[in-house]
């Protein structure tokens, strides 16, 4: 099932309640720009590879190749989302508990960025439609364990293989380039870290750009009472506007999620950033592919911790990684309970 854009205008102007859903699932996606998205081009731009307004365009256009492209692929990491929580038969509570959820990720990813912590809003994504769908259901008949487990085979995943690639392609790039003339050396590895960047944005638009547009289209079928959709198709045009949305957000506060990813944990250079995002985007890939939703943030963030890890130890400023995985821990239970007494708060009034 899919709607397509004239049909959805019409919806829209006529259905205030898809309106409000509509403008919030949004929100989110402009929030994910700010927050995840920089993660993409941090490392070339802290590098100096890329100037920050070259990047972001580079980021904005790339996002949307991943969306499209990854898309029409594999559309497996959309479908975990829109399956990972049963919000019942009834849409008009279920799109209160979505609109509750929504109102819970953009509220915790807010506080994250005004402090420069790079959050993981695939996380809160999660985090806020489970706490929802307790609320909902009152228990955890609403949450789905056989989607729910692959969030957690991702977060292991991503971790393990984001750190270990960022460790062994760096010690590799070292070892081919050691006898090597770092001021020969140096422009090829700009070039080559701008592809590294464009390949994680790409990675970006295939992970988060699947996840927020199965949101997206669970939003648009409850608004129009259907609640029993299993199987959908994502227009292109929608596409078109989340990679849009995306872009405005990380052209808006994107510099703050750049400094803490990359240039507080680690000083790079070049050759380190290059071996940073190929890394993290090998590891994007195979997750995308297998359909396990993993965290662009965390994926980039390990996989630099790797690099850094991989010169030695003190190289990476672990005051900085403590707070980012304090923000990851905390991110589940804190955007849970937010989404979950939103939930409650809305079925109330409504």
């Amino acid at each position: 099932m899919t709607i397509s854009l004239g049909d959805f205008i019409s919806q829209l102007f006529s259905n205030p309640i898809l309106l409000i859903t509509v403008g919030l699932t949004l929100g989110v996606i402009l929030v994910n720009g700010w927050t995840d998205a920089p993660n993409a081009i941090a490392t070339c731009v802290s590098t100096r590879a890329m100037h920050p307004r070259a990047a972001i365009l580079m980021a904005a256009l790339f996002n949307f190749l991943g969306v499209l492209v990854m898309t029409a692929i594999n559309a497996k990491v959309a479908e975990t989302i829109y399956k990972m929580v049963n919000f019942g038969g009834n849409s008009g509570d279920a799109l209160v508990a979505l609109c509750a959820a929504m109102v819970a990720i953009v509220t915790w990813a807010t506080a994250a960025w005004a402090f420069g912590i790079p959050t993981s809003e695939s996380h809160a994504l999660i985090a806020g439609l489970s706490g929802a769908a307790i609320a909902l259901q009152g228990g955890l008949g609403g949450i789905n364990g056989a989607e729910w487990i692959k969030v957690v085979y991702g977060i292991v995943i991503s971790t393990v293989l984001g750190f270990g690639l960022g460790w062994g392609t760096s010690k590799i790039t070292t070892a081919i380039c050691r006898n090597m003339d770092r001021r020969k050396t140096n422009p090829f590895f700009a070039k080559a870290q701008i592809a590294g960047a464009a390949a994680m944005a790409f990675m970006h638009g295939a992970q988060d750009g699947q996840k927020f547009m199965g949101v997206f289209m669970l939003g648009v079928f409850l608004a129009n009472g259907q609640a029993n959709v299993t199987t959908f198709v994502i227009p292109i045009w929608l596409m078109i506007l989340c990679s849009a949305v995306m872009a405005l957000g990380t052209s808006i506060g994107g510099y703050k999620i750049i400094k803490s990813v990359g240039m507080d944990m680690v000083k790079l250079e070049k050759y380190q950033g290059f071996a940073a995002d190929a890394a993290a985007a090998g590891c994007i890939l195979v997750s995308s592919l297998t359909g396990l939703p993993v965290s662009t943030t965390h994926t980039k963030t390990v996989s630099i911790m790797g690099v850094g890890a991989s010169k030695r130890m003190s190289a990476v400023n672990w005051g900085v990684v403590k707070e980012m995985v304090l923000a990851w821990v905390l991110t589940f239970p804190c955007c849970g309970a937010v989404g979950f007494l939103m939930a409650k708060l809305f079925m109330f009034i409504f």
